[in-house]
């Protein structure tokens, strides 16, 4: 899962792009990136591993000039964590192209393949997003025309959409005509556009999450659709165009229930009201199910369950408490590359308030249960903090099955919910009692915000791959390709070669 955001602006955009990036960072903790076009037709990059404020100090801020621009915040999935593989990417050929992507490709491998055979186009890194944008380039490059006009750019993308499988929103630079972002045709990946009118004319913005749209100042107009392009001249003139042969929207549900900001609105649902349904459905349950539990305090493990705890709370008539106090300097666990680290972050993240658990029966509310390590964790901190008995839930379902589409969950034997049944997995984080949301419940909280929504990407819950075109060995290579074993190994094999692909300071 990562962030992107693109503008082509009247003034200088490195300020509005930062801005841009520090609203996006809770999609991407790994990398970060910017690259502008200054007055001179020239690219200007930055990126490194790290936070948005570790990457951009003052002096690379003043070096990112220009009036268009593209940013990046990486959380890896395909490839590994080396800061090679930080975006944006770019190709020199034809006219220069530079690219961000969120997203999976899922037949990367053969169209690598492929570029090679019949584009000799060399991928120099592990990334898919690399992949992407060698396509998007090759099929460019059949244009005849120095100048590209609107219909050059949609053909384009039409071919793009025709050789590419998989979840992807993509922002590209093309050098001397302006800015393009485009959508997979499932609509799985969320992609905005916002627009603010100066008085030297009209400003436009793109990006993963309306939040970052907001906080630039510029105002949200409505999501890219499902296999939509949209392209921006360097003069701020914008057309758009559907370029899928047969769209259809299925957009990812776990953004709703964990990635996204609440004060984003996806695909005209609002984030925030998509948690409190999830919350009233999960305290209907509990109160249909489980009224023989004994529960004296429902708290949330924060920040993502605040509200849906507070609406659980509200069903069963108990009270809501906030028991633990986070630590805002650490990074969201979930996306920690690798079982380690995540380990280690849990208790620096987060601190019990003795007062509110001691001698009480505790509800704890989290948004999902992945790999089970947090929960078990923190299970633990409240028996430690002096609970009776730690009842668990679970505002999504058992997640049973591996991401592919962009969210790092690609090896079963990691997800705790994989074939194991809700009493075992209860044992195995040690609660009193285990409550999971129903996948109906969790489709129709998030689905009544916008009814014209027919149906949800929901794979990791019930192996129903939306694209269609995903085998077990495909899921079986990307088990053995991402699993945390796999990737600590190829991330230790690249830090002699770090040196190689750092830019300068």
């Amino acid at each position: 899962m990562c962030g992107i955001v693109g503008i082509v602006g009247k003034q200088p955009v490195n300020q509005a792009l930062y801005d841009g990036l520090t609203m996006l960072q809770h999609r991407g903790q790994d990398a970060a990136g910017i690259m502008t076009v200054d007055e001179y037709n020239t690219l200007r990059l930055r990126k490194a591993n790290g936070l948005v404020r570790d990457v951009f100090h003052t002096r690379h801020m003043h070096r990112l000039a220009g009036k268009v621009g593209i940013g990046h915040v990486r959380y890896p999935t395909a490839g590994s964590s080396s800061s090679a593989e930080a975006q944006p990417f770019y190709v020199n050929s034809p006219f220069g192209i530079a690219m961000a992507h969120n997203g999976n490709l899922t037949n990367a491998a053969d169209v690598h393949n492929h570029l090679f055979k019949t584009a000799r186009r060399h991928i120099n890194t592990t990334s898919d997003s690399e992949i992407l944008l060698n396509v998007f380039a090759n099929e460019l490059d059949k244009n005849d025309s120095l100048r590209l006009n609107d219909d050059d750019i949609f053909r384009t993308i039409t071919a793009v959409h025709r050789k590419i499988r998989g979840a992807y929103a993509v922002v590209a630079m093309i050098l001397g005509h302006g800015l393009v972002a485009f959508r997979d045709p499932w609509g799985i990946r969320p992609l905005a556009l916002g627009k603010r009118e100066t008085e030297d004319g009209d400003e436009y913005i793109v990006a993963s999450e309306s939040v970052a749209i907001d906080g630039t100042g510029f105002k949200y107009v409505r999501d890219v659709e499902p296999g939509e392009a949209i392209y921006i001249t360097n003069d701020g003139k914008l057309y758009s165009r559907q370029c899928a042969d047969k769209p259809k929207h299925c957009p990812c549900i776990f953004e709703y229930v964990y990635f996204a900001r609440p004060d984003s609105f996806i695909d005209g649902i609002s984030v925030y009201a998509s948690r409190v349904n999830m919350g009233r459905k999960l305290g209907e349950k509990i109160k249909r199910d489980y009224a023989d539990l004994d529960i004296d305090v429902v708290i949330p493990i924060p920040e993502t369950s605040n509200d849906i705890a507070l609406e659980i709370a509200s069903a069963l008539d108990l009270p809501y408490r906030q028991g633990f106090v986070k630590n805002r300097y650490i990074g969201r666990t979930f996306i920690m590359p690798g079982q380690t680290q995540r380990r280690k972050s849990v208790r620096r993240k987060l601190n019990a308030i003795s007062a509110e658990f001691k001698g009480k029966n505790v509800l704890l509310v989290d948004d999902s249960i992945v790999r089970g390590t947090t929960s078990e964790q923190i299970i633990e901190m409240a028996r430690d903090a002096g609970a009776k008995k730690v009842y668990f839930a679970s505002a999504a379902p058992e997640i049973r099955f591996p991401n592919v589409y962009g969210i790092d969950m690609p090896s079963a034997n990691e997800l705790i919910g994989h074939g194991r049944e809700s009493i075992e997995i209860c044992d195995m984080i040690k609660a009193d009692g285990l409550i999971y949301q129903d996948l109906e419940d969790l489709v129709a909280a998030v689905g009544q915000e916008n009814p014209s929504i027919q149906r949800f990407e929901t794979s990791v819950f019930n192996g129903e791959y939306v694209t269609g075109d995903i085998s077990q060995d495909y899921l079986d290579q990307l088990d053995a390709a991402r699993n945390d074993t796999a990737k600590a190994q190829r991330d230790g094999s690249e830090d002699a070669n770090l040196e190689l692909h750092n830019d300068n300071d």
